[in-house]
Parts: C-alpha cells; structure tokens; sequence
C-alpha cells in the first residue's frame, strides 16, 4: 500500500485556533491544546474515513471565482425581485438535473456552492439515478441552468474530485 505521508493541517489548525481564542502561548495552553487538536482529529478521520483527494489547484481557483462572480450577481438578482424592481413576478420552480458527478465530495461542493448562491437551492439528491433537484427562485429559462449546473459547475467538480474511470 503507497501512502505518503500528509502534514496534519486539522489539527495544527485546531492547535493555533485554541491558542488564538486562549490569548496565550503558556506551556500548559500548548499542551492543552495539543491534546484536544490530537483527540478532535482523530474522532474526525473516524467519523469521515473517506478522504478527499482533489486536484488541479488551478481549475479550483477559477471555479471558486465562478462562484464568487455567481454570488454577487445573484444577489443582486435577488435584491431586484424583493425591491420590486423587475416588471413580472419571478417564476418559482423545480427542475431536474441529471449528473455525472459521483464523488461524494464533489457532490457536497456542487450543493455548497448552489445553495450559497442566492435564489437557488439544492433541493435533493436520488442517488439510485444520480438526479439533482434544484429549486429555482426565478426560473425563466431552464436550458441556462441546466448549462450553468453541468458546465460551470459539475465538469470543473468532476475534474477536481473524481478520478477518470479506467475500463479494462
């Protein structure tokens, strides 16, 4: 088995935390902090035994600015239709996504990022035919969200978490 060995950022992360809220770099707040760091990272790797592995630090940026230019633009899409601002009522809806992500931690950034962004929800997931339900605050046009969630999301995702398939 090839396993490299990975610095243990949850917990130095923990550590400096405690520190930080501690206002004290004192022996015994380092000791203390020590162990909880340890004790918390270990229940952690228990509870979450599947790691994430992803790649393409770069890809993940543009995806990140994706999502920060989507926020802001939503946002402001969403302040329109409660000032009243638009001339027809927004149409609510629900629509069905079918996906090739299968990663279970892509599948949790593709619902951070839809819910983080105003106006849409990740409503639900069927995992036996891989369908995501979005609901939709405005849902003029359902070709763009479509194109949106499998373009600007799901590939970047797919090639950040989910390793290519190798068929024999």
């Amino acid at each position: 088995m090839n396993r490299t060995l990975k610095p243990p950022l949850l917990e130095i992360t923990l550590l400096a935390v405690w520190l930080v809220v501690n206002e004290s770099l004192a022996l015994h707040q380092w000791l203390i902090g020590l162990v909880l760091a340890l004790l918390a990272g270990y229940l952690a790797r228990r509870l979450r035994p599947l790691t994430a592995q992803p790649r393409r630090l770069g890809l993940a940026l543009r995806l990140c600015w994706h999502v920060l230019c989507d926020v802001i633009r939503s946002n402001l899409a969403v302040g329109r239709i409660i000032l009243g601002a638009v001339r027809q009522p927004p149409q609510v809806g629900f629509m069905q996504i079918p996906l090739d992500l299968t990663d279970p931690h892509g599948l949790a950034a593709l619902s951070i990022i839809i819910t983080a962004t105003p106006g849409t929800v990740f409503a639900g997931h069927d995992p036996e035919n891989n369908v995501l339900t979005l609901h939709v605050l405005d849902l003029q046009d359902e070709a763009t969200w479509l194109h949106t969630i499998k373009e600007r999301y799901e590939r970047p995702l797919m090639a950040i978490f989910q390793r290519p398939e190798v068929h024999p």
